[in-house]
């Protein structure tokens, strides 16, 4: 570890609480990154993470879900496209505790309710979300939304005094490492490229040790570099987190599926093909939803 990386673990936190807060109250998703203490643990002992049954969600007498039924399986790499439309943001929105859905349920591990939690507490028990836009605290270095992304006690006085212990630190530097920020650890977070810019707050979701991550369209507006990248960072991750990324670009997912996972094609709310990717880019109903057919 760096001298540097060393000494940013006692940074004064006088310099950058105003930020944090002003970002807070400017509508940072802080929520996002905060550890809430939920009843119950999640029960994985089947091997699955989420389920999602017969779910709709309407608005103003659309149907953005139509009786969705999905299972992620425990640290499975799950791809989801579909055209414009198809009900793959108000999935994430249901998951996630944004919207509401008029019936079906929507169930973590065997035994947790999500549709009985706030977005915090889906959050606190191992549940983050990653947007199309990056959000991050730009004020602050790389290295501050990592250690602020970190911290269990939010609380003014615990933010001015703590200290991260060695752990914290080597915690901090491996995420460094995974996201390809090491080298930028003290870089003012506002100066990233858009690509590192999402990277950072992918490593702001992983400080939670999330079991399930949501990724919305992540590696849009990427370079082919970044976007290599990213791909190889996600398959770093498979088997250590569930991960559900909805995506549009195909060779993005085709180097994600390798293959050899399963895609799974929304349609007007609903699943309407799944299977491999070559398996889906060759069904006729597939075809005829994305080339208006």
């Amino acid at each position: 570890m760096t001298p540097d990386l060393l000494e940013a673990g006692a940074v004064k936190r006088q310099q950058y609480q105003a930020k944090v807060e002003a970002s807070n109250s400017s509508g940072g998703r802080a929520a996002a990154f905060g550890r809430v203490l939920t009843p119950g643990l999640p029960d994985f002992a089947h091997g699955v993470a989420l389920y999602l049954d017969e779910v709709t969600v309407s608005f103003d007498g659309f149907k953005a879900l139509n009786s969705l039924s999905l299972t992620i399986n425990l640290g499975e790499l799950r791809c989801i496209i579909g055209p414009n439309g198809a009900g793959k943001t108000t999935m994430m929105d249901v998951i996630t505790g944004k919207t509401r859905p008029d019936k079906g349920s929507v169930t973590y591990g065997q035994n947790i309710d999500l549709l009985r939690l706030r977005e915090n507490e889906i959050a606190g028990i191992g549940i983050g979300r990653k947007f199309q836009k990056p959000t991050v605290f730009e004020q602050l270095t790389v290295f501050e939304n990592l250690e602020l992304a970190q911290q269990a006690d939010r609380s003014p006085r615990a933010s001015l005094w703590s200290r991260l212990s060695g752990a914290q630190l080597d915690q901090i530097a491996e995420i460094l490492t995974l996201i390809h920020l090491l080298g930028a650890a003290q870089i003012q977070a506002g100066l990233l490229s858009h690509g590192q810019k999402q990277w950072l707050e992918i490593g702001m979701l992983l400080m939670q040790s999330p079991t399930l991550l949501l990724l919305d369209e992540p590696v849009a507006g990427m370079t082919d570099e970044e976007t290599e990248r990213t791909a190889e960072l996600f398959l770093s991750l498979e088997g250590k987190h569930s991960l559900v990324v909805v995506e549009h670009d195909m060779a993005f997912v085709d180097q994600l599926t390798q293959g050899c996972k399963q895609v799974t094609v929304l349609h007007e709310g609903s699943v309407l093909a799944e299977g491999l990717l070559s398996e889906v880019q060759a069904n006729e109903r597939v075809v005829e939803v994305y080339l208006g057919r």
